[in-house]
């Protein structure tokens, strides 16, 4: 399958989750369990894979004619200073993310709200640190 068809088939498969999601969310009279929850996800997600696929299908068509922007924009993406800015970029928004997460956490336990929610909650936060340590030590290995 070549980028052009992918791009196509994220597009339709986006709309086809919206719409699946506005009919659950239209004809489910009375939903329980998962089934309050799964209308929001086939619409959230199938928003993000529409607008994505759209994206990319509009960039492609406007650079089409446009060689010379597509190698300077293949330079500026490989870089070496484009990348080590993108990596320390993201190193900060990790840090901050284990603060501000374990906050939430925390503030979530002291408002008592649902154990199950909260304990996924630490479940996804532990195996994030947990991934964290593990590239540690694997370019650790490396260098």
């Amino acid at each position: 399958m070549n980028k052009k068809a992918g791009m196509y088939i994220t597009s339709v498969i986006g709309i086809i989750l919206l719409i699946a999601g506005l009919m659950v969310l239209k004809f489910v009279e009375e939903p329980t369990g998962f089934v309050r929850v799964l209308p929001y996800i086939f619409i959230g997600v199938g928003c993000g894979l529409f607008g994505h696929g759209m994206g990319e299908i509009a960039s492609g068509r406007l650079l089409k004619n446009s060689p010379d922007i597509v190698k300077q924009m293949e330079i500026e993406k490989n870089d070496e200073r484009n990348i080590v800015l993108a990596a320390r970029s993201k190193a900060k928004a990790f840090d901050m993310m284990t603060f501000v997460y374990g906050a939430l956490m925390l503030s979530f336990a002291l408002m008592q709200v649902e154990l199950a929610a909260v304990l996924l909650m630490v479940a996804t936060y532990l195996f994030v640190e947990g991934y964290a340590i593990f590239c540690r030590f694997k370019l650790e290995k490396e260098i």
